[in-house]
């Protein structure tokens, strides 16, 4: 994604480890349409794309390989881009809200 568009990025940044490397996976294939910037800094990963995207509970659980809540992810997640929105089954990152 060139700079000139990162400026519609959003996303998730996490704490380095086996919930950032299970986020990678699953926001992938729950957003198949989207390309994604994945940035490894050692203590940290970002994970960006445009416009929205979305980390699905049962797919974050299938990669991580046992059940997981969605404030699990919370924990380790140290910032993002755009806005965010939760709930039990789902987290969502966008710029607009849809009305």
């Amino acid at each position: 994604m060139p700079d000139d568009t990162r400026q519609n990025s959003v996303g998730p940044v996490l704490r380095a480890g086996e919930m950032a490397d299970a986020v990678v996976e699953a926001i992938q294939e729950d957003n198949p349409d989207k390309v994604f910037v994945i940035e490894d800094r050692v203590a940290y990963i970002r994970i960006e794309t445009e416009g929205e995207c979305v980390i699905r509970q049962e797919t974050l659980s299938n990669a991580l390989g046992r059940p997981i809540t969605m404030p699990e992810v919370e924990v380790n997640l140290t910032s993002f881009a755009g806005r965010i929105e939760t709930t039990d089954t789902e987290m969502r990152f966008y710029l607009k809200r849809e009305l």
